[in-house]
């Protein structure tokens, strides 16, 4: 299933976002993660895709097994930033032979320790490779980012490179983690000016680790409310009592964004299903409401 072909039909999406595992306990922590959240029958899953290609392999093989073992769609993840024109192509080759309709375009980090250039040195590139080489075979998503990516000089400016990214070939968007719906309101905003009216989803963390959260934070520009800040600081040394907080504080955000009428949720689950679990439960009637599945 194609997901841009899915998000035409108006229908609410809610999916799921995992990491390659590194070896056999990881394997099977993220089995029992599916097991437990594939009964709220996902749009689809994604999987991601470590900096300069570091994790290619592990990439394709966990999502062979994911759409061999649980019949779901699949959408890789795949950063350019790295790669040459014929690895990049190699990949694609390869997804299409498995039968993956969906592609997460990405720029990606370069990682420190190796300096080679990629054919792409922006998303909106690989979008144009993509679409250049094989049309309709994918469905193209991007990200985006409601306060902006950390590298551009502004948001309205940032919001350029996310119309090039669409005009280019980018069917959907998955937003960065975000904490201040104000952000994605204004974000929406900018965007209706701009004349982008592609399917936007909203990429849901809800804060169970208040250090890794901050870590998170300051890599990709997301802001933590100063008052939720406060809460999680005076308890950072109680898991329990964070994991409390962040959770409400998920559910609660994520009312809110159903009320205003969001394309759907995409969860950036670690690969562990309680988090995701406890937010979806929660808002069970409002999102299945909005589902025909």
């Amino acid at each position: 299933m194609k997901i841009c072909d899915y998000l035409k039909s108006g229908n609410f999406s809610l999916s799921y976002e995992f990491f390659p595992p590194k070896d056999v306990k990881g394997r099977k922590q993220l089995t029992e993660t599916i097991e437990e959240l594939i009964i709220y029958k996902p749009s689809f899953v994604s999987v991601t895709y470590g900096a300069g290609g570091t994790t290619r392999e592990r990439t394709l093989n966990t999502v062979k097994e994911i759409k061999e073992k649980f019949n779901l769609t699949v959408m890789p993840h795949l950063t350019c930033v790295a790669h040459d024109r014929e690895e990049i192509l190699d990949i694609l080759e390869t997804y299409k032979g498995l039968g993956i309709e969906n592609i997460l375009a990405l720029r990606g980090d370069r990682p420190k320790d190796n300096p080679k250039k990629g054919f792409c040195r922006y998303a909106v590139d690989l979008v144009r490779l993509i679409k250049e080489t094989y049309g309709d075979t994918f469905c193209v998503g991007v990200a985006c980012y409601p306060e902006g990516h950390q590298e551009a000089p502004s948001l309205e400016e940032d919001i350029l490179h996310l119309k090039e990214k669409i005009d280019a070939g980018g069917q959907f968007a998955i937003t960065q983690m975000f904490f201040r719906n104000e952000d994605f309101f204004r974000f929406k905003e900018l965007l209706a000016k701009k004349g982008i009216d592609v399917p936007i989803l909203i990429g849901v963390m809800p804060i169970t680790n208040f250090k890794q959260i901050k870590k998170f934070a300051q890599l990709c520009g997301a802001t933590i409310p100063l008052d939720l800040a406060k809460k999680l600081s005076e308890v950072q040394d109680k898991p329990e009592e964070v994991y409390k907080i962040g959770i409400e504080y998920a559910i609660s955000q994520c009312e809110e964004l159903l009320d205003y009428g969001v394309d759907g949720f995409h969860f950036y689950t670690l690969n562990r299903p309680d988090a995701t679990k406890e937010v979806i439960e929660a808002l069970r009637d409002k999102i299945f409401s909005l589902r025909k599945v």
